[in-house]
This record gives structure tokens, sequence and C-alpha cells, in this order.
């Protein structure tokens, strides 16, 4: 297998590497490389083009009519496959299919993967990119690699050096300021069957927030809250995460209001290995927004950079003329919805540390080279076996404008059920990044305000 390995990257991760770049180096970040870290040249053959810039505004896109919170035009909706990878033909295009990918064509004989011109969509606005460029002079991981300092604003590390500095910028990544969404979970069963859940969910991430310093943002990220409205026999549930800058100094603060007992419970379950909520054990804590919270149980290698199919642009699984239903088939999701690239992508191998548990002995990472953004990972279980498929098909929300999810999926080959979370296209609106929030709107105390029972 071939991997194509930048020079920033042929260092593994190693005590002695441990974030900064010179001067020199953050001068590439505009020029050669994106703001943001990506290579800016097209593919030696071309298939991957030049990124120009991306979509920096519903203009750009297309749509200058376009008001948020409604759900977003596909800008690539006249695009014509290019090809179609099947069971039959997988081998001609091994080379740039993940693991995962692999072994779903092998467990599933009706998978195929269509895959479309890529597009570079990417893009961030330019506060971003000033503050990014700032941060890789600056930046560095603490100690143990369970946090950074020195960064604020944008991702820490667009140079990357070692694994952990990649993760740190998967979790950093733009995502606007704050957000709210109602959303679809639903976990499915071998047959095709599920029962929907639904959630109520908003996020403000004072990382972004404008003037900030790192000493005002009390060492928080991002503060989230999830409200369970349906079923009726789940509803009411709200969980809070303070999730922390720098783990090493505290790790991730969490509480849940049980609406049963109607009291707030600390919740320090909710991380690592524990199981999603409401998800049917198809996944864990750490696997929601494709991977979050401490990197520590992990040991980080970074591979480097490959050429690789990933789902991108996927607007059509968030279109509200598509039904749930028609997204849902059975063992995967509706593979003629799903849009597939060939994109430049990070690969990040955790193995567990001697000593830590978790059920993920090993799991690799596929990081978009122009969001940070991880499109997939491969998840193995403590036999070293493949046991999970992650995809997260991402889109460019435009009117931020920022690369995100908008369909995360678990696929777990052992037994031909699949967890689809961030269901958009049913509801009456995508992301409100209109919303205003201030950090004493995520405290305990209000979550006893929010019950509903």
């Amino acid at each position: 297998m071939k991997i194509v390995v930048s020079l920033a990257a042929a260092v593994l991760f190693a005590q002695s590497a441990w974030g900064a770049v010179s001067p020199q180096e953050a001068a590439r970040l505009g020029q050669d490389l994106t703001p943001l870290g990506g290579e800016k040249a097209a593919s030696a053959d071309g298939s991957i083009p030049a990124w120009t810039g991306g979509l920096r505004s519903a203009a750009d896109a297309g749509f200058p009519n376009y008001h948020s919170p409604d759900h977003y035009p596909d800008p690539y909706a006249s695009d014509k496959p290019l090809f179609t990878i099947t069971a039959a033909n997988m081998g001609e295009y091994a080379a740039k299919l993940t693991e995962g990918h692999k072994a779903l064509f092998k467990t599933y004989p009706d998978y195929k993967m269509i895959v479309y011109p890529t597009h570079r969509s990417a893009a961030a606005p330019e506060s971003v990119y000033e503050a990014t460029k700032r941060n890789a002079t600056t930046a560095k991981l603490v100690p143990d690699g369970n946090g950074f300092t020195g960064a604020i604003g944008g991702p820490p590390f667009p140079i990357p050096q070692n694994g952990l500095e990649v993760y740190w910028n998967h979790l950093t990544r733009y995502r606007g300021l704050a957000a709210a969404l109602t959303v679809g979970q639903a976990p499915m069963t071998a047959s095709g069957g599920y029962t929907l859940v639904k959630f109520k969910e908003e996020f403000f991430f004072p990382y972004y927030e404008p003037g900030m310093t790192e000493a005002a943002m009390h060492n928080i990220l991002v503060y989230f809250t999830q409200e369970v409205i349906a079923p009726a026999r789940l509803a009411g549930d709200v969980l809070l995460v303070q999730e922390t800058l720098d783990q090493a100094k505290e790790s991730r603060r969490a509480w849940i209001y049980n609406a049963g007992m109607r009291r707030v419970l600390r919740a320090p379950q909710v991380a690592f290995d524990n199981p999603g909520t409401a998800a049917d054990n198809l996944r864990t804590d750490d696997q929601f927004d494709v991977y979050n919270g401490s990197p520590q149980r992990y040991n980080w290698k970074l591979v480097g950079k490959k050429e690789m199919y990933v789902p991108y642009n996927a607007y059509r699984l968030q279109d509200p003329k598509v039904k749930y239903s028609e997204i849902l088939h059975k063992n995967h999701i509706n593979q003629d919805l799903a849009r597939y690239e060939l994109h430049r992508v990070w690969v990040v191998d955790a193995t567990l540390k001697p000593g830590m548990s978790h059920i993920y002995s090993r799991r690799t990472l596929y990081v978009d080279e122009d969001s940070w953004q991880i499109l997939g990972v491969d998840c193995y279980d403590v036999r070293g076996q493949l046991y999970r498929v992650q995809e997260g098909h991402a889109m460019n929300y435009y009117n931020l404008p920022s690369l995100w999810t908008s369909l995360e999926l678990t696929m777990d080959l052992s037994n031909g059920r699949y967890l689809a979370l961030n269901l958009q296209s049913e509801e009456p609106h995508t992301y409100d990044f209109s919303i205003k929030r201030t950090p004493a709107d995520y405290q305990p105390g209000v979550l006893e305000r929010r019950g509903i029972r």
C-alpha cells in the first residue's frame, strides 16, 4: 500500500515532537498549503483538483437567497457519477479503499460506492485562517498529549507532526460559535427495523468566541447539551457536557438530568467506551461526532497522507424531500443516496496502551486534509479483528462556512446492525447557527429547569 508522507508528517509520534512549527514553516499556510494546512495543489493526475477557496458563502454555492436554518440546496446536484465500486470490481480500486470499506463489500454483496467528481468545497471564515496561522507557531501539546496550550480560534496544528496533533485538529475544527438542532438517531436491527430516537442538541464553542483568550476560557473547549424528546419512554432526560481543553489538568465534566428521578446527577461515565445515549449498544460515548474526548488511552501514530474514496458533499442525506425510510435500509444505508469522492486524507492509527481498557484495541482514522473532519474510522476488537466501520458523511454548511457531517454511521460487521446518527432530512430545519449562548446557559442548575417531567 503506497502512502504519501509529507515532510512534516515524516516524524511519527515521538516525545520530542510537541507542536509549534517555525515561522518559516507557518508561512506556507495560504501559499503552497491551504490556510488550514491541506495541500493546495491538485493530485498528480488531476483527479483531485487544486483547492481554490472552497464554498465560502451561500452565493459561492450558487444560492445567494439561502436562509438559515433551512436545509441546504445541493450545489453539485447536476454531477454525474464517474463509476460505481461493487463487490465484483472492488479489486480495481482497493488501493484507495479503507479496510472498513473493503470489509463492507465482502460482508454485504449488495453494498456499493458511487463515486462522483471531486469538489474541494471545504472552507472556513477568514478569522479562523488568521488564528490558525498564529496557532501554528505557538500551539504545543501538554507533556502527555492529553491537551494543548498556546492556541485559540482555529485548529492548533495545521502542519501536524504526529497523530495526536491531527486528532486535536479534529476536536477543535470550526463549526460555528453556537448552534441548535433537532436530529434523529436510528439503531437499526439486522432485519432493517428501528425505533427512531430524537434529540434536541445544542453547543457553544467559547474557543471560537471573538476576543476570547485562553485564560478566559477557564479550560472549557465546548459546552454541549442533548435532550431526548422521543420516544416517550425516554423523553425528558438531558445530558450536559463541559468538554475541557487540557484534559491532563481536568477531565470532561458531565451531568445528566434524570426525568424519572427529577434529579441532576454527575455523569463521569459519559466517556470512552461506555454506551452512547439510546444507541442500543451500537456506539460508544467517544464515537459521537465520529470521535470525541480524551485521547489518553491510546498511542497515536501518524501513518501519513493518502488518496482515498471517502464520503463527501453529502447534501442528499439532509435533503428535506428524502424520507428517513428512504435512507435507512437493511445492513447499511441506501447507497444510492450516498456520495463518495477521491480526497487526500491523513491516516492515523490509535492503538490501545498496555494496561488500558476499551472495546476497541485499535482505531484507524481517515481525516480530511481540507477541514480536519474525520471521514471514516476502522474499529478493531480486542482480538485485533475488524469489528465496526464508521463514516462521517460530510458537507459544507456554506453560510458559515464549515465542513461538517450531515450523517454519521457506525456499522457493526459482526451482526448486520448499524447506527445512523444526525438524521436531519425529516426535521423542519437543519442547524440554527444564530442562537446566542453564554457559559451560564450550560451549568448543572439549568438542567432542572429544562426537565419536562
